[in-house]
């Protein structure tokens, strides 16, 4: 097992300029620690859960090994008219706590759930609360937590 810990960043395009911001963050924080990252774009946030399924599910050829120690799940969901919303961040964060449950990885969730465009634009920004950075740490941390119980990630 490599000392590098290597990211995939799931990223829900639905709000793009949002996304990106948080994208920005995190992978500033982890290449500040030291690891590779992978970015996945994906249509929406409850299509985050699956790419990250997908990934679990599938080896590298070459190693015969995991293609990554740990995830980070960014998106924005805003509320709008209807119930879709609660819908919505429900179900993905449902997703990912299962996923990290059922095969005990590594997820920084840094899905917004906001009220409006300012509130995800606070979230956001990496001069502001900076949600893609604290979500790539937590992701980090999570690793750390794994191989100190010996749960090898790859």
């Amino acid at each position: 097992m490599s000392d590098t810990p290597h990211i995939m960043v799931v990223e829900a395009r639905f709000h793009e300029d949002i996304v990106e911001e948080l994208a920005r963050g995190a992978v500033a924080e982890l290449e500040r620690n030291g690891a590779t990252c992978l970015r996945v774009p994906v249509p929406g946030c409850l299509e985050i859960p699956a790419a990250i399924a997908f990934a679990v599910r599938s080896m590298d050829f070459f190693t015969a090994r995991k293609r990554f120690d740990g995830y980070v799940a960014l998106g924005c969901v805003i509320r709008g008219e209807t119930t879709q919303y609660d819908m919505v961040c429900t179900e993905s964060a449902r997703g990912l706590q299962t996923l990290a449950m059922r095969y005990a990885l590594a997820i920084g969730n840094g899905i917004l759930t906001v009220e409006n465009r300012e509130q995800a634009w606070g979230r956001a920004a990496t001069g502001g609360r900076n949600k893609g950075g604290f979500a790539a740490r937590a992701c980090l941390d999570m690793i750390e937590l794994k191989r100190q119980f010996r749960l090898y990630p790859r």
